[in-house]
């Protein structure tokens, strides 16, 4: 019995260690699975928002909304993100080597993650107290702006790394490239290197030069720290770092590093997007939005086909800047300078809101003046120096620029050539007098060109649309077509004569009477009597209701002194409700846009104006005589010097608030208002005649230009009213 035990004795402790083991690969499996599936479960916990690959897949970046004038150029657009999409072969390939040597050198090699990196960055932070490195590839880059924002947790940038991995997966390189050069943020608006190439350089990002390469392969680390507007000096150091990079790469030589570290920044901005006719877009978004909803107007890169002619908007923009400044040397100089020093506010960072546009000849821009001597003027505009000497303030009096102005005063200036690297100009003023003009194609409604005021940046309302002041005179039209409907004939007389209407006792601009005359003749002198008198004859309720007609929409009361225009009425109206005329009395509504297409050409939306007979095609004939009289021998009498068929009427209030002239050629209707938003007297004899009328005939010498054999439909063969309705219906 003793002999059995000892013998099992032996192989005890070898049955506890198998136990033993055996427990101990327990606990180990255990563990393993609470770290797999701890693992599993925070890899579902930070998958389960995780875009889907597919998403990627039928991504499409928010685009600009352009807008095309009637000759397909481009002059204006809509973006929440100004990007311009292309693809990859569009960026230089300085530029591609470039972004991969200072954001990403293993770019071609690694899945997605660069672990050593990763490892290196960690360990920078943990033993540096210097700014946190990045670690980031272009693919993590990628996901973070397309996803993920930019928000600093480790679950977040767990998911960074996981959808990295799968974006390696499924596309190529190339393809990981393109979405990010065409999506990083470089400042100012700006998304993607196209975009970012036109602003800072005006051209296209496959043709820039390593410099300018290297410079906006910079900027996403710090788009607005290294901007080259903002921080210059920062964004030459960060350029050269760039390109610095690429000579460490083995992309360029030492000679090439050499050059392009010497280069100036060489900034060539592209002029801010809808510069030239900023109240024509702003009404093309409004109208946008209201059919088509903001987000697709500022996120969908639809092609918006317009109105708008640029070469004759650019030409009514001139028109309206010299026809005020025109009217304010007549008016002589009257100071009342704002002075930037008096304001509290330092010279060196003082920017006025004119200077967002680099400065060009012709330009009228705001200058701050850096000093003055006896005979010369040192000024600023943005980052140029403006000089004027003596020539340029002669018509101001003052034989000394020290007698009227000082350090600090904000000068009005019409810009010239420049000379060397000085800009150069005249000294205009600027008291505030604003101005409007818009013109339409009579044919189809086409509103051609619009200026809402003199300056857009400092102030966007609208006064072509949205400003309702009296017509004056240039409402009489509207009386006389009242009673050219009754059976009233131009050679018709009329005592023009002291008269009383009740209580009512008016008289003429000139203050004199005539006494008996033809109807033509008070029609082209503007007589006040006569006008009175045939709207007493029809009653000022047919009146109303020819103004109606004709498409003014504002409330008229019924009371006689609105024949002389005592009713307030917006410019765009006026030019509508003339454009009748030379229509033979059909009215076509002014539109704005044409077609609107998709960014792949799917139509979405057609404007068709709306088309009305409004008045016969006898009465509008009739009219035309009068209309045309007015610029043969009338109060218009300058517009004869066109030598071209036209047609109109001059407009002007009591104290010489507003100042109209609305008037047509065969084939263009346009109108031009004057005054102060404050309604301030443009002062005594200030006229339509005198302020409005050359700013039309600048404007209509263009819009005539090449159409010398045109003429009005009086004097061409008769036409039905159903043929000329279905003539303007097939226009659109």
């Amino acid at each position: 019995m003793n002999q059995r035990i000892q013998m099992r004795s032996p192989f005890r402790p070898g049955t506890g260690r198998r136990k033993v083991a055996g427990g101990v690969a327990i606990a180990v499996l255990v563990l393993l699975a609470v770290a797999v599936g701890s693992l599993s479960g925070l890899m579902l916990v930070y998958t389960i928002n995780l875009p889907q690959i597919a998403d990627l897949m039928r991504y499409r970046p928010d685009t600009i909304t352009e807008l095309y004038d009637t000759h397909g150029r481009v002059f204006g657009s809509f973006a929440l993100e100004r990007r311009i999409p292309v693809n990859y072969n569009d960026f230089s390939p300085l530029l591609r080597e470039a972004v991969v040597s200072i954001e990403d050198k293993n770019f071609e090699d690694h899945w997605g993650v660069n672990i050593f990196r990763v490892l290196g960055a960690a360990y920078h932070d943990l033993t540096s107290k210097t700014r946190a490195q990045g670690a980031s590839t272009l693919t993590m880059q990628l996901a973070r702006n397309l996803f993920l924002g930019r928000e600093r947790t480790f679950g977040r940038k767990l998911q960074e790394v996981l959808l990295s991995i799968q974006m390696e997966h499924a596309f190529t390189k190339q393809q990981i490239f393109t979405l990010y050069a065409n999506q990083i943020y470089l400042g100012h608006g700006m998304y993607g290197f196209e975009a970012g190439a036109q602003y800072y350089f005006s051209k296209h990002a496959k043709d820039l030069t390593l410099p300018e390469a290297a410079l906006l392969a910079g900027l996403p680390k710090g788009p607005v720290e290294y901007s080259p507007i903002l921080n210059p000096e920062k964004a030459f150091r960060r350029r050269n770092m760039v390109i610095n990079a690429m000579l460490e790469d083995g992309k360029i030589t030492a000679a090439q590093a050499n050059v392009a570290r010497a280069v100036p920044l060489g900034l060539h901005l592209q002029p801010p997007a809808n510069s030239v006719a900023p109240w024509f877009v702003e009404a093309v978004r409004r109208e946008l939005e209201q059919k088509l909803g903001t987000d697709q107007v500022h996120e969908a890169g639809l092609k918006v086909y317009t109105t708008l002619d640029l070469d004759l908007q650019q030409v009514a923009n001139h028109a309206l800047l010299d026809g005020l400044a025109s009217y304010e040397r007549q008016r002589g100089w009257r100071g009342h300078l704002l002075n930037v020093i008096a304001g509290g506010v330092a010279m060196e960072g003082f920017r006025h809101p004119d200077w967002v546009i680099p400065p060009q000849p012709g330009d009228y821009v705001h200058a701050l003046v850096t000093g003055v001597l006896p005979y010369q003027v040192t000024a600023r505009v943005g980052d140029h120096d403006l000089l004027l000497v003596p020539e340029d303030w002669t018509w101001t009096k003052f034989r000394t620029a020290d007698a009227f102005l000082k350090v600090g005063d904000l000068v009005y200036v019409h810009l010239r050539q420049p000379e060397g690297s000085l800009l150069r100009g005249t000294l205009e003023q600027d008291t505030g007098a604003e101005g409007a003009l818009l013109a339409m194609d009579n044919a189809t409604g086409d509103v051609l060109a619009m200026v809402g005021g003199r300056d857009f940046h400092l102030s966007q309302f609208n006064r072509a649309t949205q400003a309702q002041r009296q017509t004056g005179s240039s409402f009489k039209p509207y009386v006389y077509t009242a009673a050219v409907e009754e059976g009233a004939r131009p050679e018709e007389m009329i005592l023009d004569a002291p008269t009383s209407f009740g209580g009512y006792t008016p008289h003429n601009y000139e203050g004199n009477y005539l006494g008996s005359i033809t109807l033509l003749k008070a029609f082209a002198d503007s007589r006040n009597i006569p006008a009175l008198k045939l709207a007493e004859r029809v009653g000022i309720r047919k009146v109303i209701d020819v103004a109606h007609r004709f498409g003014i929409t504002t409330n008229i009361p019924a009371y006689l002194p609105v024949a002389l225009g005592s009713v307030e009425v917006t410019l765009e109206q006026q030019v509508a409700a003339y454009s009748v005329f030379p229509n033979d009395g059909i009215r076509i509504s002014p539109r704005i846009i044409r077609r609107v297409t998709s960014a792949d050409g799917a139509p979405l939306l057609e404007d068709k104006p709306a088309v009305s007979e409004v008045t016969s095609a006898r009465v509008a004939r009739i009219m035309m005589t009068f209309l045309r009289e007015v610029t043969r021998s009338g109060t218009a009498a300058a517009a004869s010097s066109l030598n071209h068929p036209v047609g109109g009427k001059t407009g002007t209030t009591s104290d010489f608030t507003d100042a109209w002239f609305v008037g047509f050629s065969p084939s263009v209707t346009c109108g031009v208002w004057t005054g102060y938003d404050n309604r301030e007297s443009l002062g005594d004899k200030e006229t339509g005649a005198r302020v409005a009328l050359p700013i039309w005939m600048d404007f209509m010498r263009a819009a005539i230009a090449g159409r010398n054999d045109e003429a009005f439909p009086g004097d061409m063969r008769p036409v039905s009213s159903q043929a000329r309705i279905a003539a303007a219906v097939s226009a659109h």
